[in-house]
This record gives C-alpha cells, sequence and structure tokens, in this order.
C-alpha cells in the first residue's frame, strides 16, 4: 500500500492548503452564512462545532478520501475487533474495550476482554466508596482525606482534568494534589503540607515500567516511610485504566490495593 504522504490524495491536500491557507474565516463565514449549523455535529450531550476552522466542503472531502486511502475504517474495525493493531508493541488498542458496556464482547486472542475491565472497575468503584466513607484507612487508623496522585507519562495531566470537570461533586473537606513531573522539587511543592498518615498516593500509569512512573511511585513511598514501619506498605494504591506487563522493579503493593494483575 502507498503511504498516505505520497498519495496522490495527499498531494491534493496540500494542494488546496496552499489555496486557502491564508483565507480569513470571517470570509468563509460571509461566502458562506451557514456553515456554523452544517458544520456541527451532536451526539448525546457533546456538540461539535467545527465550523470556526479554517476548512470547507471541499476540505472535508479531500481529508475523507485521505483517510480512506491510509485504510483508516479497516483500522477502526481492526480496534474493535481486538486486532493487533498496534504493530510498534504487537498489541491489541484497548481503548474501546475500556469504553464498553459490560454485555459488549471484545476478544483478543480468544479471550473476552470487556468482562476482565468491567471486573476491574467494579473494584475500583467498591474502593473508592471505601475511601469516601472513610472505611479504608491508612496505618495510624486514621482516615485518607489528601489523595495525591502520582501521574506521570505523556498522560499525566488526565486525572487532574477530570477532577476538575467533576469537581462541583467532590468532597470539599478533602484535599487532592497531582504530580506529573519527575522532578523531585514538583512532587515536594504539591505534598510538603500534606499529612502522610491522612495521605492516599494513588499511582496512575498504562505501564508502570517507565522510570518516570517508578521514580515517582519510590519518592512516594519514601514519603511515607519516614512515619511508619518499613514493612507497611499500605500508604501506595495503584490502578491502571488497562492490563500490562508486569514491571519486577516496580515498587511492591499489596493486590488488595492494586487494579492490576
Amino acid at each position: 500500500m502507498t503511504a498516505a504522504r505520497d498519495s496522490p490524495e495527499w498531494r491534493a491536500l496540500q494542494d488546496h492548503f496552499d489555496r486557502i491557507g491564508d483565507v480569513h474565516l470571517r470570509d468563509l463565514f460571509i461566502a458562506d452564512p451557514a456553515r456554523g449549523e452544517r458544520m456541527a455535529l451532536e451526539v448525546g450531550d457533546l456538540y461539535l462545532d467545527y465550523s470556526k476552522n479554517r476548512l470547507t466542503d471541499e476540505t472535508l472531502g479531500l481529508l475523507v478520501a485521505l483517510a480512506e486511502r491510509a485504510g483508516l475504517r479497516q483500522r477502526i474495525d481492526e480496534m474493535f475487533a481486538g486486532r493487533r493493531i498496534n504493530r510498534t508493541e504487537d498489541r491489541a488498542v484497548l481503548h474501546v474495550a475500556l469504553r464498553a458496556p459490560a454485555d459488549r464482547r471484545i476478544e483478543v486472542d480468544g479471550d473476552d476482554v470487556v468482562s476482565d475491565v468491567h471486573a476491574v472497575l467494579d473494584r475500583m468503584a467498591a474502593f473508592a466508596e471505601r475511601v469516601r466513607s472513610g472505611g479504608w484507612t491508612g496505618f495510624t487508623g486514621r482516615p485518607q482525606v489528601g489523595p495525591a496522585d502520582a501521574d506521570v507519562d505523556h498522560v499525566g495531566d488526565g486525572p487532574a482534568m477530570a477532577y476538575r470537570a467533576l469537581k462541583d461533586y467532590s468532597d470539599r473537606s478533602r484535599t487532592f494534589r497531582f504530580v506529573s513531573n519527575v522532578d523531585g522539587a514538583d512532587f515536594w511543592e504539591n505534598t510538603a503540607d500534606l499529612d502522610p498518615a491522612e495521605t492516599l498516593f494513588v499511582v496512575s500509569s498504562k505501564t508502570f515500567t517507565t522510570i518516570e512512573t517508578l521514580t515517582n511511585a519510590r519518592t512516594a513511598r519514601s514519603s511515607v516511610r519516614l512515619i511508619r514501619r518499613p514493612a507497611n506498605i499500605s500508604s501506595i494504591r495503584c490502578r491502571s485504566p488497562a492490563r500490562s506487563a508486569r514491571a519486577t522493579s516496580r515498587p511492591r503493593v499489596s493486590p488488595v490495593r492494586r487494579f492490576l494483575e
């Protein structure tokens, strides 16, 4: 298959860009007053207005043609079928499985991964409810009221964005901090005023194998070791939205506190 960048569709899109690259958005609305209504989509509670981008109906047609040339529809179908479309790592791309209803079936190598996902989600929900109710306590027996998320890798801002979006529903008696920088100074600034005996560390990662994840997880564990017995590992909790390979060098976490097998 011809590479997308070497295809006639790509060249046609490049020529089109050269023609409209300097067109002002105001002029596009003057030429097409109804674009604000036509170039919009609504699905459930999601409203997408793409009219305020420098594009025309011709642009959309050229983009669709390029997507067809690149085999995008085939890749989408393969993703939903659990095929190994991540060729770099030779693995399936399971984002869709994470969002699939419980009665949906997506197989990878003959195994239904949707049921595995919902089993983990149920465990996470039960754990979160224990934390909110005060039933989950640290090694001192005190409720943990200061969750700190040590989230690294290239998705480091995800938990912080989710928290801001849902903040209206949060318990304001709790303090939430987010660390997505491997720099120890950032970790210190975000946690220096928290009481380790009441702080719950949540380590978020897709693989738990990168040096950034391991460094922040170890920093979190070291911060609570100062006030607890060395054998008690009750202040580290890990969660992950997908399965991954085990990392033999990652900080040890009791299975009851780990949402990843």
